[in-house]
């Protein structure tokens, strides 16, 4: 048979590596000086949603017709347990402040509370100092680092100082963001990564060099991404994707290939033959593996939301960076390491040389002898773990999750203790676009105002109109945390019975719009295009598996324990962190909801991830079933030839995400745990019990493909080539099907 493109290009990498690495090197030297220049404007701290609802469109009226609103961005609040806001040095303190504040680049207005009574607390011992930024977010992000250590600067002695709000809050979420992804990644998923790379391979230079892949491609990757930063909006969160996939994928990728690398010259190939081999078999397979990552990630580019296109952005291009890596420069590297990979032996590691293991064989047999009972026991158990799910409450995790150490988080405490009249940033507004000199839009602004003075969410209402008339704003603080349940539900009442009870139910030029307003739409946004994106991922990896393998049955199957392990993660996720079982054992904070992009992110991501193990699983399956035609051979050997490979694999990225779970941040904790949680069931139950024994029940069924489906292309992933060790195997004579009179047992189907 002709060789494979993918087993071509990697006989030609091999054949001419210096060439190969000397273009990766220019490609790497591209990427610093993209690093170096443009990345420091490429990402940004915030983001949105781009399509238009009701909170989007009345910041839009705001900002078209009531650029200043004069509410405070930030509230710094100075306390005194000896002065009261009467002493000189007191006076004295707050007073350098505000000047200190006053001066940083950005800041537009600086309350003083020596004129203003409501800014001093009821023991005359605290005062709020309000900071306005100038309608520029971009240069309130640049200067807020310079308030914050000007309110640090003044805590000491006599005072103590704290300060939250907007911008405060997003400075500390990028900046404890950094922090778990240096402690998380760096400090605890590279590590332990590697480690895991020592057992599979044994050797330092073996394990060594899918971590150099690795950073490779997440090199690249930053790269590219600081030059499209310049063109559409990316979130810094972009980088902490790119490291987390880019280990991920980087590893694992190189971890296949080697693999099979190193199975073809143990099994007697020369050098570049094994890397043809394995070029024509797992290099195809990663190529297909790596098609259907990006196929599952395609669907979070739908949703209208800057952050998830940029998480799903960073994904794609690392993964496509990795899988020309694997594809090029891997078989350069091997052609000039040759069998140096195997120096630096581990002591006390068992050298692996590709082949069947005897654990996953003995497994594979267990598993088989009666595979309706252990499939649907399996089953049974994975839909156990996923009814929880039913549960599910989406929302934004706001100052009250952030660790104590957040300064934002101590100065809504301290906001809290002193001011507990609800005096907050962050309001609930209201915006009438009309004229407030209308005698029925005054009196809806005035039952509107009433009906909030009777609710105890909410510390009174502020009624403020546009410099030219036409525009009327009605904020109203809220006592609670603006990301709280107890938020949302203010809002859902002002928007479903407030605004309709004082304008009427056909009012539609009222907005309720603010950040719990925000944060509310933003859920209705992801819990409206979740299904959307299911539909769409599942159509598209089924298309994908049918070109691939020429069946439908297995992409069915595939789907269908896909969903299992996915849903028993999102059942483990509701159970950790809304119910709060097992929660401090794991060391994970206890919410109220889920962030709403986590459900979508983890359906994408770990629908991706686990369709790359069983695209690497069925090719291998489908490779020795044509060499041999037998399912339950074919099965046992796919299984125990790439079981301990396929499981060290997933480690690395259970690992990896662990990382994540350890951080500060919920919304990390939450997909950190969730992809790590996901991926261990899948590896272990779903390979390891429900793969196999629906396969041996299924038999020749496996490989159905109606007869008005036969036009598809023959793609060929397993290369159309066998290699050494294939070929032994297959010479060994077929088992014999025990009958049932010998053993008592219902014999496995072929």
């Amino acid at each position: 048979m002709n060789p494979t493109w993918t087993e071509r290009l990697a006989t030609r990498c091999a054949l001419h590596p210096w060439r190969t690495v000397a273009i990766w090197v220019g490609v790497l030297a591209l990427t610093f000086v993209a690093m170096g220049l443009l990345m420091g404007t490429a990402l940004r701290t915030d983001g949105g949603m781009t399509s238009k609802p009701d909170s989007v469109r009345g910041q839009d009226l705001l900002d078209e017709k009531f650029p200043d609103t004069g509410s405070a961005d930030e509230l710094i609040v100075v306390r005194s347990e000896d002065l009261t806001v009467q002493d000189p040095q007191f006076r004295t303190a707050v007073s350098d402040l505000r000047a200190d504040v006053a001066a940083v680049d950005g800041v537009q207005a600086v309350g003083d509370p020596a004129t203003n009574p409501a800014l001093v607390s009821t023991d005359d011992h605290a005062v709020m100092v309000p900071v306005v930024w100038v309608d520029d977010s971009d240069q309130a992000e640049e200067g807020i680092p310079d308030v914050v250590d000007a309110v640090e600067a003044a805590d000491g002695g006599d005072f103590q100082t704290a300060i939250t709000g907007t911008y405060t809050l997003g400075y500390d979420f990028l900046e404890i963001s950094g922090h778990d992804l240096e402690k998380g990644e760096l400090q605890f998923g590279l590590p332990a990564a590697l480690i895991v790379l020592l057992i599979v391979f044994g050797a330092v230079v073996a394990a060594l060099l899918p971590v150099g892949m690795a950073i490779m491609a997440i090199l690249v990757t930053l790269g590219i991404s600081a030059v499209v930063g310049q063109v559409f909006e990316l979130s810094v969160f972009v980088v902490n994707m790119v490291v987390a996939m880019g280990l991920a994928l980087g590893i694992d990728y190189t971890l296949f290939v080697m693999s099979r690398y190193r199975e073809e010259r143990h099994a007697g190939l020369g050098k570049i033959d094994a890397v043809a081999v394995s070029g024509a078999t797992a290099s195809k397979a990663v190529f297909f593996s790596g098609t259907s990552f990006v196929v599952a990630l395609l669907g979070m580019l739908l949703v209208p939301d800057t952050t998830l296109r940029s998480l799903a952005f960073g994904a794609i291009v690392v993964g496509i960076v990795t899988v020309a890596a694997a594809l090029t420069l891997l078989p350069a590297v091997l052609s000039l390491l040759g069998d140096k990979i195997e120096r630096l032996r581990v002591p006390f590691v068992p050298r692996q040389h590709g082949g069947e293991s005897r654990f996953w064989r003995r497994a594979v047999h267990l598993v088989t002898r009666r595979p309706a009972l252990t499939a649907g026991l399996t089953a049974g158990v994975l839909l156990a773990l996923a009814v929880p799910v039913l549960s599910l409450q989406t929302g934004q995790s706001g100052v009250s999750q952030l660790p104590d150490s957040a300064r934002a988080k101590q100065g809504y405490e301290a906001l809290a203790a002193d001011f507990p009249e609800g005096v907050r940033t962050d309001p609930v507004q209201v915006v009438v676009d009309a004229s407030p000199s209308d005698p029925a839009v005054a009196a809806g602004i005035d039952r509107l105002r009433s009906d909030i003075a009777t609710d105890d969410a909410f510390g009174g209402s502020r009624l403020s109109v546009s410099p030219e008339g036409d525009l009327a704003l009605v904020e109203a603080p809220l006592v609670d945390d603006a990301y709280s349940q107890q938020a949302r539900d203010a809002v859902e009442r002002v928007r479903n019975d407030y605004v309709p009870s004082a304008f009427g139910d056909g009012a539609t030029d009222v907005f309720v719009t603010g950040v719990t307003a925000f944060d509310v739409d933003y859920s209705n946004l992801i819990n409206r295009w979740l299904p959307i994106v299911l539909t769409f991922v599942l159509g598209l990896s089924f298309i994908l598996l049918l070109l691939v393998f020429r069946s439908v049955v297995l992409p069915l199957k595939a789907v269908i324990l896909n969903l299992l392990s996915v849903g028993a993660a999102y059942g483990l996720l509701v159970l950790v962190f809304q119910e709060g079982v097992g929660n401090e054992l794991l060391g994970l904070e206890q919410t109220e909801a889920v962030a709403p992009w986590v459900p979508v992110f983890l359906f994408s991501v770990l629908f991706a991830l686990s369709m790359d193990y069983h695209m690497f699983l069925l090719t291998r399956i489908r490779e020795r079933y044509l060499a041999c035609g037998d399912t339950l051979d074919a099965v046992t050997h796919g299984i125990s030839a790439t079981g301990r490979i396929i499981t060290g694999a997933a480690l690395i990225i259970v690992v990896v995400f662990t990382g994540f779970a350890t951080g500060d941040l919920v919304d990390f904790q939450q997909m950190g745990f969730g992809v790590a949680v996901a991926l261990l069931l899948d590896a272990t139950v779903v390979r390891t019990i429900l793969v196999p024994s629906s396969m041996v029940m299924l038999g020749k069924w496996n490989w159905y493909l109606p007869s008005w489906l036969e036009w598809l292309p023959e793609l060929h992933v397993e290369g159309g080539v066998e290699g050494e060790a294939e070929k032994q195997h297959a010479e060994l004579p077929a088992q014999r099907e025990v009958p049932v009179a010998e053993t008592g047992e219902v014999s496995a189907p072929r």
